[in-house]
């Protein structure tokens, strides 16, 4: 749904930049917004008291409505802080003088929880300045509860009148306060997220090789040592260290690209072929290791086989020709005397026996 013409010119409007230079105007737009909005609230409770016969209120209201739209067209003017104050001055002037006319009953000093909240969400740091006005403005309050909580209004309004005032007052303040936590902490929220994500892909980057997409050698340690340490209540685990036969002649061949593109076809058949909860990696340069933590050796044979008759028929364009490649495989299970390291060395050597007996086999 489209937004009407007016309300996008409204909104650019009062989303406009101050005149001083290298200044946030988020803070600006969030006091002309509350400026906007307790104008709006002068110009209801002068009606309602016009309504209530009571012109002294009215006349009240309408000078503190001229006072505010004046705060307004400053902030076009001067920097977003001092015209943080300015409206804090009028904020606390128009509270003094309302609670003195019109009593405590109507909730006017309740207007000094959303200084209070502005104060905290406006400056970055400056946490001295935020402290002391925090103290300022509950010393405040307080000295306006001990002179009028308990005094007799200037104007005679009646209970209905006055409960109007503070319902009027209670949906002023909460819709205040809301807009000044929205629009402060929905940037908290977007850079958090960003965070987020930016340590999502940073923690991803760290534990996956940039070509194949597979996970790198210092994640699958990671993952062979919780194996391991599981291992010590009795459950076992496979491991198969595999090569790519002949690789250095595809290079020199075919050229480095080439072998990329051999490297990631033989990845994307790891990815596909892997079932759930087993593990690929790439171990260095073209070997790679797959790990499979709930199954013995002779279940993880049937896995793998499969897995080298995928990649055997596997062919890779090269120009106008095409070939095909294969891959010899040592697996072992977890040795649970010896440990890790004589498990992978021991699939290792079974790797290099597989090839000195014609290579494209799995050697259990």
């Amino acid at each position: 749904m489209s937004i009407p013409g007016f309300l996008k010119k409204a909104a650019g409007f009062i989303g406009k930049d101050t005149m001083a230079e290298n200044e946030s105007k988020k803070l600006v737009v969030v006091i002309r917004i509350l400026v906007l909005s307790i104008i709006f609230y002068f110009l209801i409770n002068m009606i309602l008291c016009s309504a209530a016969l009571s012109v002294s209120g009215a006349l009240l209201y309408i000078v503190f409505a001229i006072i505010f739209s004046c705060i307004f067209v400053m902030s076009y003017q001067y920097r977003s802080m001092t015209v943080l104050w300015i409206f804090s001055i009028g904020m606390i002037s128009w509270i003094c003088i309302m609670v003195r006319a019109m009593g405590w009953n109507v909730g006017v000093q309740h207007f000094i929880m959303v200084l209070l909240v502005l104060c905290f969400f406006s400056s970055y740091k400056h946490y001295a300045v935020k402290v002391i006005v925090a103290v300022f403005l509950c010393a405040f309050r307080m000295l306006l509860f001990f002179i009028y909580h308990s005094g007799t209004p200037e104007l005679e309004i009646t209970s209905m009148v006055e409960n109007s005032f503070q319902s009027i007052n209670t949906i002023t303040i909460f819709w205040c306060i809301s807009v000044i936590a929205f629009v402060f902490s929905n940037d908290t929220q977007k850079l958090e997220g960003k965070l987020v994500e930016y340590n999502n892909r940073l923690k991803i980057q760290a534990n996956t090789d940039i070509l194949t997409g597979l996970y790198n050698r210092r994640k699958a340690m990671e993952f062979l040592e919780e194996l391991s340490r599981k291992a010590s209540s009795g459950i076992g685990f496979s491991l198969c260290i595999c090569d790519i036969d002949f690789f250095k002649k595809v290079n020199d061949q075919y050229g480095h690209d080439i072998g990329d593109e051999v490297l990631i076809k033989i990845s994307e058949i790891f990815q596909k072929e892997i079932q759930k909860g087993n593990f690929a990696a790439r171990w260095g340069g073209e070997e790679f290791l797959l790990i499979f933590p709930s199954n013995n050796g002779d279940e993880a044979y049937v896995e793998i086989e499969e897995i080298r008759r995928k990649i055997k028929n596997l062919r890779v364009q090269a120009g106008d020709t095409s070939f095909g490649i294969t891959m010899t495989f040592g697996l072992a299970e977890y040795d649970f005397s010896n440990g890790l390291k004589a498990t992978i060395k021991e699939a290792d050597e079974k790797l290099y026996n597989g090839k000195e007996q014609g290579r494209d086999r799995i050697i259990f």
